[in-house]
């Protein structure tokens, strides 16, 4: 009797363990292939040697079921595009020499309807990952299908399902089995075409898991199962699903005893195989009913047989994908719904798709199942708690740029997808980047969509569901052990990953040596995606992987040289190398194979002398990098010799100083680097090959000490030698090494003691009878004072206080006092640098340096009293250098005062008033001083304004500026106006009294009052009475008369009757003009500026032909312009009789010099006076009638002088647009 298992309810926390590898029979695939392996689907999952990554986007679980209502009303806020992480990810010739390459669409049914989704095209280009896939065509079922087809018209083949063995199912019923032996034989055919006749085209095949029945669907909805040991028909099953509907598909659960299908109506039905008393039955129950939304996929959850014991399984999951949504639902122990999904918006011609796949997620495996429809791919992770509640958590989805028919796990990391156009993809889940694309359309994949259509039933499907089915294509793609079948017309082909090794050697016969390297790279760094191939822990994997690479290292080489322009430029041939030689080096020193590096990889590339000196520059950033230090003699000898005979020395020095030279000829590369000014690598060559320090310094003291004992002037070369001198002496007594790197420790305390008796010998082992003492200490100090006493003083600092560091510290003092103090060939500054540096280390806590103070009093008799007025600013800011750095209390303060004073150090002054806060006497210093006489100002402001000084101190300074004051405006009129401001505004009239000359009193109340001059001054803060205001505009009529009216304008503070009387004081007409009209007298202010304008008319009347007739006529146009203003800025405001009384005057003014053109002495400018009259009529026309001022014009004319004038009077007005009847008017 066959019944259904009873499974424990078991909870179970899984732990990582390790899964078999399930390995199947080989068989003959084709001629090139003598063997087909199967990789095991859930290989990647073993948890013993960890080798996926498995987290999982951190996305955090449910705690609760959901339900359906949460679900329907969940929003999808990841609407991101999917972007490859590699944009220039490349595809190359994947296909093997059956294969295929091509981008035709050719079908059975129908093709892709509009292919609208081709959002964003990728480039084909060459794969960063190589060929990930093998596909082959399965040449013994391939042609046993076409002869079916003619032999026994089994019909074309229509559906395909994988297992051990191979099911093809035909157009005509028949059931073709094949073995998996070396001929691909087939093994049984199930059915026959009468049979076929009456149920149609096989449209659903499903095998078992122990692989002993098969199940058929039909297209007229029969279902049949096979025994496939004996071929024998064990059910045949019409009753199951309603009539007239063909099987879309049919599913076996793990259950034997149960299966899933679902036809074209949309239901689902669970179908439940029983035996009893030997009689085999079929139970069908409705899951889901195609009249609530048509379902047009299923897809149970099947588990290997190492994870048969996994809590979920007990669930038997069913997915199920109808139009609108996605279904899961549980079988077992009852029916029950865990989640539904909506797809929310696509297209609706658009496929679903399911797919599950166990994958390892934070250290567990769950089942995680993809959905998708149209261009998006969904992952849903399920887990079950301990309660026993299943868990669905949302993972990042995919976004794709095509529309996709097929959705195939080829393990847990690598998904295949197949898009609407027949092009795989091959993409890795995690990081969403795409591996390989390849084109498939010559395999005339088989599509399902007459079934969607059920034309064998008559049609009767909906339209919604015969749109899915155009590109419907479910039956003719089976994926078993880590393969994926594809069934075409004519043929069956089968994709499988290639493992690492296959994939590096596809790159190599397409003679891609780099992109091999670089392949062979990733798998060895554990980077590669979709790896097989590779077991053990992760040194034997990168064990293997190296030495992969080193084979291909050795052709690369033999090719790089095999390639070599054998004729033509050098440049050609270093250029070949250049691309070639650096793969090799990197490549070997990335596989840490030094070894082979310099010997045989070497010894190669050395019989091309090209290829040897791109080699050997290879290595120069390594080396500088200290990433490669050890070399062999004879690499590192050519290496030296290479860059010298290029006349690169400079590279030769940053090489030798980041090199182990111990196997060289020290004395010949000292040489070299002597006689090449490598004086960095010399002295490096002998610090590190002999130990010898003193040496380097020696050759160069004999170089600079002659000219600087000479007091001549050193060549660049010479100042350099110097410079490195010192820096040199520098790193051994701090214990560094030269120019980079550290002494060893157990050497420092020799160089530190042999450099120091070095410097302070008393004569050079060469010395001259004419040498002086303590030379190089003397060449030192020549040559740059203050850094040699800087690297002492930095050496001081690292002294311990030990007997020997203290006598050291003043024996070098000493010698220091001697050699200076003692001659008069060193500048005050190197003076003052020594005393400095001795008052810095004197005032230290721990001193116990001793120096004589007399020798302090001579440095400041030397600074201050000289014996001549030479460096003066040198040896003020000498002495106060040495003051700030603790030297005060070498002097007698008011001794160091007064020869401060006498000398002129105004600076040093300022420091001692500072001390002894006597601020006022700073002031004075400040304004002796030509350098900083303008900073009194801001030394005033921050004494009474930044609090901590006492009311006292701020009163003495406050009463010095005040003795100063006019010095202080002369000085600087606008900052002495506004620390007056700012700082004592009540005391403006006792700074008035204090500044007698008045030219000095006028530009600080200019300063003070006119906003002009650019103070910030609120001037309602200062509260000055007018008079003093008043006081600056007399002030300003006497030194500046053609400022006063804008200045006038700007300022607010005056009386204008006094002003007006100042004014007048002056004969300023027209600023007395101005102040009358402000006081609101028009016609007094009109007075004024027409009797100025008659006096101009009349010096123009009287003027001879050898006056200056430009410069008069300006002066009476200018102020017949003011005039005008005057008049038009008023008129608005008077009445006519008023107007008149303005306007006729100044019209009469104009008019008087032209009565005198007639007379015997006629003036000079008649046009010019009748061209400003007009401007005058022009302007009073619009506040005088023009009769009236015609009138006017014409009432003491003679008849014949009228006529004349109304012609001229009758053109102006035409210019107005006065019209002829208005003349009437006229007299």
């Amino acid at each position: 009797m066959e019944n259904e298992p009873d499974h424990e309810n078991v909870e179970q926390s899984l732990c990582a363990k390790t899964t078999e590898e399930e390995l199947n029979k080989s068989f003959n695939l084709e001629a090139s292939l003598s063997k087909f392996s199967y990789i095991d689907l859930d290989k990647e999952l073993e948890f013993k040697n960890d080798l996926i990554d498995d987290k999982e986007f951190d996305i955090p679980q449910v705690d609760t079921p959901p339900t359906l209502e949460s679900i329907l009303n969940e929003t999808d806020d990841e609407e991101e595009s999917f972007v490859l992480e590699d944009p220039t990810l490349l595809n190359i010739d994947t296909i093997d020499s059956h294969s295929y390459d091509t981008s035709s669409v050719a079908s059975s049914d129908s093709g892709d309807r509009t292919n609208l989704k081709r959002k964003k095209k990728l480039p084909d280009s060459f794969s960063l990952h190589g060929s990930v896939m093998r596909h082959s065509l399965l040449k013994g079922i391939s042609a046993q299908i076409v002869s079916a087809a003619d032999k026994v018209d089994a019909g074309l083949p229509t559906a395909i399902a994988v297992s051990s063995l191979i099911a093809v199912g035909t157009s005509h019923g028949l059931a073709l089995i094949f073995g998996k032996d070396q001929n691909q034989a087939l093994r049984l055919c199930l059915g026959n075409t009468s049979v076929g006749g009456q149920y149609g085209a096989i449209s659903a095949l499903s095998i078992n898991n122990d692989c002993s029945r098969l199940l058929c669907g039909f297209a007229k909805g029969q279902i049949t199962m096979w025994d496939l040991a004996s071929g024998k028909l064990l059910r045949s099953i019409t009753d199951a699903h309603p009539p007239g509907t063909a099987i879309l598909h049919i599913k076996f659960t793990d259950d034997p005893t149960l299966a899933i299908c679902n036809d074209s109506g949309g239901s689902v039905f669970e179908l439940t195989f029983k035996r009893v008393m030997g009689v085999r039955t079929c139970e069908s129950r409705c899951l889901f009913s195609g009249s609530k939304g048509e379902v047009c996929c299923i897809e149970p959850l099947h588990s290997k047989p190492e994870l048969k014991d996994h809590p979920i399984t007990q669930f038997s999951l069913l997915a199920m994908a109808s139009l609108t949504k996605i279904l899961v639902i549980g079988l077992k122990p009852s029916l029950k719904v865990w989640m539904t999904f909506p797809y929310g918006r696509m297209d609706p011609s658009s496929v679903p798709l399911l797919a599950w796949h166990f994958v390892a997620v934070h250290n567990y495996v769950n089942p995680m199942l993809a959905f998708c429809r149209g261009d998006v791919v969904h992952f849903l992770l399920v887990k079950r708690d301990e309660s026993g509640a299943i868990h669905v958590t949302k993972q990042k989805h995919l976004h794709l740029y095509y529309d996709l028919i097929n959705f195939t796990w080829i393990n847990s990391r690598t998904v295949v997808l197949l898009d609407s156009v027949e092009k795989l993809h091959v993409i890795d889940r995690q990081t969403q980047e795409e591996l390989e694309t390849v084109e498939i359309s010559e395999v005339q994949l088989v599509y399902n969509s007459s079934h969607f259509k059920s034309l064998a039933t008559g049609g009767n499907v909906s339209q919604a569901l015969a749109l899915v089915g155009e590109k419907a294509c479910y039956q003719s793609i089976s994926s078993y052990g880590g393969q994926i079948f594809y069934l075409g017309t004519k043929s069956v082909y089968v994709m499988m990953l290639r493992s690492w090794r296959e994939r590096v050697d596809h790159l190599l016969k397409q003679d891609c040596l780099t992109e091999a390297l670089a392949l062979a790279w990733s798998f060895h760094e554990g980077k590669a995606k979709a790896v097989v191939g590779l077991s053990g822990d992760a040194s034997k994997r990168k064990a293997v992987v190296a030495d992969r690479m080193v084979e291909i290292l050795f052709h690369y080489a033999d090719r790089a040289l095999k390639k070599c322009p054998d004729q033509g430029k050098i440049q050609v041939m270093e250029q070949h190398f250049q691309d070639m030689v650096p793969v090799i080096v990197d490549y070997c020193l990335l596989l840490e194979r030094k070894d082979l590096l310099f010997s045989q990889m070497y010894d190669k590339l050395s019989e091309n002398s090209v290829a040897k000196g791109v080699f050997l520059e290879c290595l120069e950033p390594y080396i500088l990098s200290d990433k490669l230090v050890g070399m062999t003699p004879q690499v590192m000898k050519d290496l030296i010799v290479h860059f010298q005979d290029k006349k690169l020395m400079e590279n030769v020095e940053a090489l030798i100083v980041h090199m182990d030279i111990t196997s060289l000829d020290i004395q010949q590369v000292v040489l070299m680097c002597w006689e090449n000014r490598l004086y960095d690598a010399m002295i490096y060559v002998y610090n590190r090959g002999m130990n010898e320090f003193i040496s380097p310094m020696e050759k160069l003291f004999r170089v600079i000490s002659p000219p600087l004992n000479a007091g001549r002037t050193l060549t660049d070369e010479q100042v350099v030698m110097g410079n490195k001198l010192l820096v040199y002496i520098s790193c051994c007594l701090a214990g560094r090494a030269y120019p980079l790197g550290d002494i060893p420790e157990d050497l420092v305390p020799l160089v530190k003691n042999q450099v120091f008796e070095f410097l302070i010998r008393l004569h050079s082992a060469e010395a001259s009878p004419e040498e002086e003492i303590y030379p190089y200490v003397r060449t030192l100090l020549h040559f740059d004072t203050r850094e040699f006493l800087n690297v002492l003083a930095l050496t001081f600092e690292d002294f311990k206080n030990d007997k020997q560091a203290v006598e050291y510290q003043q024996r070098i003092v000493d010698i220091l006092l001697k050699v200076m103090v003692e001659n008069s060939d060193f500048t005050p500054s190197q003076v003052g640098c020594l005393f400095t540096f001795l008052a810095r280390q004197l005032a230290k806590p721990d001193n116990t340096l001793f120096v004589n103070r007399t020798l302090f009093d001579q440095v400041l008799e030397f600074l201050c009293s000289p014996d001549d007025d030479s460096r003066h600013s040198e040896r003020q800011q000498v002495l106060l250098e040495l003051l700030q750095a603790g030297g005060i209390v070498q002097f007698e303060e008011s001794r160091l005062i007064r020869m401060a004073e006498k000398a002129e150090f105004y600076q040093i002054c300022e420091f001692m008033y500072e001390r002894e806060h006597q601020y006022d006497k700073i002031i004075d210093c400040y304004l002796r001083d030509p350098l900083r006489e303008e900073e009194v100002f801001n030394y005033i402001h921050n004494i009474l304004s930044i609090p901590g000084h006492s009311a006292e101190e701020k009163q003495s300074v406050w009463q010095k500026a005040m003795d100063h004051i006019e010095e202080l405006v002369s000085l600087k009129p606008c900052k002495a106006a506004e620390l007056v401001a700012t700082h004592f505004s009540e005391q403006i009239e006792i700074v008035i009294k204090k500044l007698q000359n008045q030219v000095l009193l006028f530009k600080f109340l200019r300063s003070l009052l006119d906003p002009r001059e650019g103070i910030h001054i609120n001037q309602e803060s200062l509260q000055m009475p007018p008079s003093v205001t008043e006081q600056f505009i007399e002030l300003l009529c006497q030194f500046d008369p053609n400022q006063v009216i804008e200045t006038l304008q700007v300022l607010e503070c005056y009386r204008l009757e006094e002003t007006i009387q100042i004014t007048q004081k002056y004969q300023l007409h027209e600023v007395t003009a101005y102040l009358l009209e402000k006081k609101g007298d028009i016609h007094g202010a009109f007075l004024i500026m027409l009797k100025r304008l008659q006096s101009k008319l009349q010096e123009i009347t009287h003027q001879d032909e050898k006056a200056k007739e430009d410069l008069s006529l300006k002066d009476v146009e200018d102020t017949m312009v003011e005039t005008i203003a005057l008049c038009q800025r008023n008129s608005h405001n008077l009445n006519q009789q008023q107007r008149e009384a303005l306007w006729f005057p100044l019209l009469e003014a104009m008019m008087a010099p032209q009565k005198l053109s007639g007379s015997a002495a006629p003036h000079l400018h008649p046009e010019a006076l009748r061209s400003l009259t007009m401007q005058v009529l022009n302007s009073m026309a619009a506040f005088i009638a023009l009769p009236s001022i015609l009138q006017r014009i014409l009432q003491h004319e003679t008849r014949q002088e009228k006529e004349k004038e109304k012609e001229k009077i009758q053109q102006h007005c035409d210019t107005i647009g006065l019209s002829n009847f208005q003349m009437i008017f006229l007299p």
